[in-house]
């Protein structure tokens, strides 16, 4: 697919270029960015580089990855990055991170609502997912904020740095955003299954949002995954 633009009210979203990599070089030294992203550390130029210059562009030509960075609409500095990755058949998920200046301010929030009109309205996508590292409390808080439902925590489902951890998972439907969906949703009963097991998935409280919260990145880490480093 060749790289889109996106806006809203405050922000445009665009694909990233080679001129982007000390800003995300910059964004990247953040501890809140790199405890709950699986970045490089230390994260140095060359990382930036590799992201802005080989990674995200081969995302868009292998239709495998869709990241866009985040600006004022008017320009200025790198706000956020966020992505879209298609794991299976229908569903997507999304990435996010936002610089440490810029938190606090509905930014993640607005970019994830971008995104989900866009993969909802022109990817055929049926579900967007979100999944971060229990206790991302920042990412989950975004979450929230942007409609996702909460379905619980996925065991050893979060790949970092040669571990395997815990991670909780929300979902974002169409009908969620009042559009429509390409292919008919019959929603099962809340009945308990045979057993036991869990139905109705209660979040863990997300702390409001200031300009020291976490970075509030997903699962997918926006372009940064474990099999895409260098």
């Amino acid at each position: 697919m060749q790289p889109i633009t996106l806006t809203t009210d405050r922000l445009r979203l665009s694909p990233f270029a080679p001129g982007d990599a000390e800003e995300v070089r910059a964004a990247c030294q953040d501890p809140d960015i790199q405890r709950w992203i699986p970045v490089p550390a230390p994260y140095e130029l060359r990382h930036a580089e590799e992201f802005v210059e080989v990674t995200v562009p081969a995302g868009w030509r292998d239709d495998t990855e869709y990241t866009l960075c985040a600006r004022p609409r008017g320009g200025g500095a790198l706000i956020a990055s966020a992505s879209l990755h298609h794991p299976r058949s229908g569903s997507w998920e999304i990435g996010f991170w936002t610089a440490r200046e810029q938190r606090g301010r509905g930014y993640a929030t607005e970019v994830t609502l971008a995104m989900a009109r866009w993969a909802f309205t022109r990817l055929d996508c049926t579900r967007l997912e979100w999944r971060a590292e229990v206790g991302n409390t920042g990412s989950l808080a975004v979450a929230e904020k942007a409609g996702f439902t909460f379905e619980g925590v996925q065991r050893s489902g979060f790949h970092g740095r040669g571990t395997l951890r815990d991670c909780w998972v929300a979902s974002l439907l169409p009908s969620d955003l009042g559009l429509p969906c390409p292919v008919p949703y019959l929603p099962a009963r809340c009945d308990a299954p045979a057993g036991g097991g869990v139905t109705n998935a209660t979040p863990p409280r997300a702390p409001a949002a200031g300009p020291g919260s976490p970075p509030a990145p997903a699962g997918s880490p926006a372009g940064h995954r474990p099999a895409s480093r260098a």
